[in-house]
């Protein structure tokens, strides 16, 4: 199976080692990433220093090491995706219309977020980490 993968919840996989970061590098799934996401996270680095106690050479390096366990989807793949991605979570945070712009790039995959207004939207199935996890299990 292919999920879109959020910023919170892959940062969550850098930050902890814990069961979101188990789920990505034990998974023989697909998760997705738009590359549009990383100016995002440079954008919040601090914070994310702050908030993990990690300095910036381990934080750069627990993220080298975790983007290997995801396929980053360039911006061009999801382009043409990015209206109508808007169009669905306009109500809700545009700041997640690059997840949906991937999701509907891959057939609307479903996203996994820790999000829970993202269900809000009736377009694409939105997974939190529990569901995630009895899903995974299911298979």
């Amino acid at each position: 199976m292919r999920f879109v993968i959020d910023t919170n919840v892959f940062i969550a996989s850098v930050l902890k080692d814990g069961l979101i970061r188990e789920i990505i590098t034990n998974s023989y799934h697909e998760f997705l990433f738009p590359e549009v996401i990383f100016k995002e996270i440079e954008n919040h680095k601090e914070e994310f220093l702050d908030k993990s106690g990690l300095d910036v050479f381990n934080f750069d390096e627990l993220l080298a090491k975790l983007i290997v366990y995801v396929n980053i989807i360039p911006n061009e793949k999801i382009e043409s995706y990015k209206d109508k991605a808007k169009q669905i979570v306009e109500s809700i945070d545009l700041d997640d219309a690059p997840f949906f712009a991937t999701s509907l790039a891959f057939g609307s995959c479903p996203i996994w977020s820790q999000d829970g207004k993202l269900k809000e939207q009736k377009e694409v199935i939105v997974y939190n980490t529990k569901e995630i996890l009895d899903l995974l299990r299911s298979v």
